[in-house]
């Protein structure tokens, strides 16, 4: 293997290439069906089940895992993207900031920076990709496209214009040749959207609006679109989370069920057409965005054989809806709620208009950051269950007069929670059992693997494998930071590996080899 020193430097951007694997690729084939060595997009594979066929680590050696390698960004930002492994190569994300490592050893290959921007740098979510091209999205809204080999930079485009309140956190989802891209902005009262973006030319190819433009009557704004969503490539349809309206915890401006914000909605990749729409929160006045992962599974469901979409949603339930119409399932809470009076006919929970902010305050179950949230969570077919990082919660909601029918329009404040690693029957919605993480809860999403075993973090930034047929603590090692992502899995040269990140450090952990 030949070592190439790239530096490329210009007014925009630059980018550092320490050395170069041979020519990388991603083709159709490994995004529908990914082999050990790849973890080719967000959630592993297009179904959001998280879950691995690789059996390597099992509960009797796990307590055996030790580090292979760590890699350190030197950022001061808490790592929240999930890397995507293509021919050996771990692609992964900071706020402005994409690299290329390589798998086996955590040796860097390159690194681009973005240039400085007015953006909001929450967090971000990772990379697509689309054959030779690495596609992520910055806090000012703008999509990049980078040549895989050496981090260059091929074309960027507006997805929108930060001036008015939007940024992007997401990692884009990549289905055939559309690379489909999101919004966030909740911040200010804007139209929100997906796109698909032609990944040859950044050329819009189609936009699906979540709402009617703003200043329309009587209607919200919102829905933001800023989590990637799910493909069924049976159905030909890809699946999508929206967030809330606004403005956000002022609900008299805009009456009605505010369609199509905190909804799961059925969309064709091919012309964005909407096929049909779920919303697990009508009308809500909350700040629980829907736009957690939808998970999709094919099984028997109450006897029958059904193509199903679930999700814990930030509101507070569990929903299962058969994803071939949007009808409903199955729809029950999976911990504390007090802001429904039952559910409708069509599965939605019925918002009981006591429980809306007020300018004496409510008490409400779950508080702001919801009963979940952007945490990956994971099924596993073969014990049938969802699990979740669920954060049991309470907080105070106000209204105020004054904030008006704009942003924010209000306030809450949090008054206890913590985490819980939940597994779900999605038979029955019953929780099979639990596992505490900590006061305040967790940061890290859930991995699953056909061995046995479920992957997370705690909210001390510990490690943890636990038993998947019970909850109970296999392993754990400390980061000596919070855990902000997702973990995953891939086999190399013989090799599982599972990956894990704590602050800005990107840790790998395998099993020792025998000794001959």
């Amino acid at each position: 293997m030949k070592n190439v020193l790239f530096i490329v430097v210009s007014a925009v951007i630059w980018s550092t290439c320490t050395s170069a694997l041979p020519a990388q690729s991603l083709n159709t084939a490994t995004l529908l069906n990914p082999p050990p060595d790849s973890w080719p997009s967000y959630n592993g594979d297009y179904s959001g089940r998280r879950h691995s066929s690789l059996t390597q680590i099992t509960p009797t050696n796990v307590n055996r895992l030790t580090l292979a390698w760590a890699f350190q960004t030197n950022k001061s930002a808490t790592i929240k993207s999930s890397p995507l492994l293509v021919d050996g190569v771990l692609y992964f994300t900071l706020p402005d900031n994409v690299w290329a490592i390589d798998a086996r050893s955590g040796h860097q290959l390159w690194h681009y920076t973005y240039p400085p921007n007015k953006g909001d740098h929450i967090g971000q979510r990772g990379v697509g990709i689309y054959k030779d091209s690495v596609f992520f999205t910055s806090p000012d809204a703008h999509l990049v496209s980078l040549d895989i080999k050496d981090g260059k930079v091929r074309w960027i485009v507006q997805i929108a214009d930060v001036e008015k309140g939007y940024w992007t956190t997401m990692a884009p989802l990549v289905v055939g040749n559309h690379v489909i891209v999101g919004v966030g902005g909740d911040l200010d009262n804007l139209l929100t959207f997906v796109r698909s973006v032609d990944p040859e030319t950044g050329k819009t190819q189609w936009q699906w609006n979540v709402t009617p433009p703003a200043g329309t009557p009587n209607t919200a704004t919102g829905g933001t679109t800023w989590m990637a969503g799910t493909y069924d490539p049976d159905l030909h349809l890809i699946y999508w989370g929206t967030g809330n309206p606004t403005p956000v915890l002022n609900g008299s401006t805009r009456p009605g069920d505010n369609l199509y914000t905190c909804s799961i909605v059925a969309l064709n990749p091919d012309t964005g057409k909407l096929v049909w729409a779920f919303q697990p929160s009508p009308h809500d006045t909350h700040d629980w965005d829907a736009v957690e992962t939808p998970v999709l599974v094919d099984g028997v469901f109450h006897g029958r054989q059904r193509k199903m979409l679930m999700q814990a949603s930030r509101n507070g339930y569990f929903f299962v809806v058969d994803r071939t119409n949007g009808k409903s399932l199955l729809t029950v809470p999976f911990g504390p709620v007090n802001w429904a009076l039952g559910i409708d006919k069509q599965g939605r929970p019925i918002p009981n208009p006591a429980k809306e902010p007020a300018p004496d305050g409510r008490l409400i179950a779950p508080d702001e950051g919801g009963l979940t949230n952007f945490r990956a969570p994971s099924f596993d077919p073969t014990t049938g269950l969802f699990i979740v990082d669920a954060h049991p919660s309470w907080s105070i909601y106000f209204a105020k007069p004054a904030d008006g029918a704009y942003g924010w329009a209000g306030a809450d404040y949090s008054l206890w929670g913590k985490g819980v690693i939940e597994a779900i029957d999605y038979q029955t919605g019953k929780i099979r059992w639990s596992h505490e993480v900590g006061q305040g809860g967790s940061g890290a999403g859930v991995l699953t693997t056909a061995s046995g075993l479920t992957f997370t973090g705690d909210a001390h930034g510990n490690f943890l494998a636990l038993n998947t047929a019970n909850g109970r603590t296999l392993w754990h090692a400390g980061s000596g930071a919070g855990i902000g992502s997702s973990p995953i899995t891939y086999e190399l040269d013989g090799q599982q590996y599972v990956l894990t990140s704590g602050g800005g450090v990107m840790f790998a952990w395998k099993l020792p080899r025998a000794t001959p």
